[in-house]
């Protein structure tokens, strides 16, 4: 750079003309001269600088080198140091194996040298045991076979003892635990509850001053009686029964209907197909009146409100329902106090209990007009309804466990149900229905081994059974009791309880002579 400015000063001021110019030009020589001096000094300056710098430079990169170097040294003399030492513990664990297969082979060899000679000993054994057979088959006079037989028999008396001994005394304690509080339970709320029991009427008879009214109730080529029959859905029997004639329908609303109206008509004695509509129709109104007030009377008497109209008129119709000739608002109003009692004496709801029991059966409003059975019925009519929550309806669809409970209120409703149709009383059954049921009850008792005599007592509510002393031990009796009464609950149906006795004695009888 400072070459560069020299050169250009002498291009600029070195030129050929006169003395003059030569003077200035030796000045401007000199004077380049010294610039020139005093770069070269600077040059050398600066080199030495550089070579100074570049000196530095080198060492620091050393020291650094050496630093990294000496770092990176020491680390692998550590790693050496370790994969020595793993190294050697390699070896002693290899040793330390080694050590353990030679034990392993040497216990192989004595468990087969074990094997072999237990092989031995069993083979020893069996023909032993072969021999012991024939001769305990000689001295007891039986094969093996037949011992096995015998000893089986033992075993299966001896079990059904100590199944029978496990059987009464599992009864006698759940009887201690349980009984008094269920029966102190249920028959506290039985006797804090008294209510007369309708009986079930599927015809009605209809009394006539005289028989003359017969030919007027069927009037001119049967006239009167087809309009009757149409217009209450009923069938009219008239025969020769002297001053009556009588009334039969399925539906026991449509029944009152038709019994109130020619009640009218018999009254009146105007007897025509104009006026046998209008009394109908009249009937009919009144009818639906008596389903309402009765339904309000319910809800008044059990304090339940806020029920639809619908509802309310749906629940009147069990006036005139009947099951197992039990009224079954009577019923259903019996079941809501039962519920409300036992709800109270186990700290539950107690106007929810009502609910549940009053409409336990609704159902059977419908049941003649929709398919399924009531409970299921009557859940999703209330569902419809929608006034009740989740729990209520649940406790009105599983009363007959066609789906599951889930709460204890709901388990309730089945109770209730059972005590209020179960109690002595509360239902009447046909005479063809009792028999049959009486029948079947003395089949199940007679068809268990050892059983003598079976016998069904008061009204089918016990089955008394009477066994063979020789056959039947005193656990035997109390499994046989059981079993009868498993069999009973799977294969009939029965309002409230059966109770099973197995009667077990033996006589000796002895002549005097």
């Amino acid at each position: 750079m400072v070459v560069g400015a020299i050169g250009a000063f002498a291009i600029l001021h070195f030129k050929k003309p006169g003395a003059a110019e030569t003077s200035r030009t030796e000045g401007a020589a000199k004077e380049a001269e010294e610039v020139l001096k005093t770069a070269r000094q600077e040059a050398g300056h600066l080199d030495k600088e550089a070579k100074i710098k570049a000196k530095d430079e080198l060492i620091r990169v050393r020291d650094e080198f050496e630093k990294s170097t000496a770092d990176r040294r020491t680390e692998l003399t550590d790693l050496e140091k370790r994969l020595n030492e793993r190294e050697a513990n390699i070896e002693r664990k290899m040793d330390l194996v080694q050590t353990r297969l030679d034990d392993v082979s040497k216990r192989d060899a004595d468990l087969t040298d074990h094997q072999k000679q237990h092989n031995r000993r069993e083979a020893d054994l069996e023909d032993q045991q072969k021999k012991l057979t024939r001769t305990l088959e000689g001295v007891a006079g039986m094969t093996r076979d037949q011992a096995r037989v015998q000893i089986m028999q033992t075993l299966e008396q001896e079990l059904t003892n100590e199944r029978g001994t496990l059987v009464r005394r599992h009864l006698e304690k759940v009887k201690q635990t349980c009984q008094r509080e269920a029966q102190n339970l249920m028959v506290g709320a039985m006797q804090r509850l008294a209510s007369d029991c309708a009986y079930e009427r599927t015809t009605r008879t209809v009394s006539l001053p005289s028989d003359d009214m017969k030919g007027r109730i069927i009037g001119r080529e049967g006239r009167n009686i087809r309009v009757f029959e149409a217009a209450t859905g009923v069938n009219v029997l008239i025969d020769d029964t002297p001053h009556a004639v009588v009334i039969t329908c399925f539906d026991p609303v449509r029944l009152q209907v038709a019994h109130n109206a020619l009640q009218r008509l018999v009254e009146d004695g105007r007897i025509h197909p104009t006026r046998v509509e209008e009394v109908v129709e009249k009937a009919r109104e009144e009818i639906d009146e008596e389903i309402i007030h009765v339904a309000e009377e319910a809800l008044h008497e059990l304090q339940i409100v806020n029920v639809p109209a619908d509802v309310v008129k749906t629940l009147g119709r069990l006036r005139f329902r009947y099951s197992y000739s039990q009224n079954v608002l009577h019923h259903s109003m019996e079941v809501a106090r039962f519920m409300a009692m036992m709800a109270a004496e186990l700290n539950l709801d107690v106007q929810r209990a009502k609910r549940m029991g009053l409409f336990h059966d609704i159902g059977k409003a419908m049941d003649h007009d929709i398919e399924g059975t009531h409970a299921i019925i009557g859940m999703d009519y209330l569902r419809r309804a929608n006034f009740l929550d989740d729990e209520i309806l649940n406790g009105v669809g599983c009363h007959h466990e066609e789906i599951p409970a889930t709460s204890p209120l709901a388990s309730l409703v089945s109770v209730a149900d059972a005590m209020s149709a179960g109690r002595p009383g509360a239902r009447s059954e046909t005479t063809e229905f009792y028999i049959k049921r009486l029948d079947n009850l003395e089949e199940i008792g007679l068809s268990f081994r050892g059983v003598e005599q079976c016998y069904a007592l008061q009204a089918g509510r016990e089955i008394r059974v009477t066994v063979e002393p020789d056959k039947i031990n005193e656990n035997a009796a109390a499994v046989l009791a059981r079993d009868i009464a498993t069999r009973v609950e799977n294969e009939m149906q029965y309002p409230g309880q059966i109770r099973v006795c197995v009667v077990r004695e033996t006589r000796s009888i002895e002549y005097a002579k």
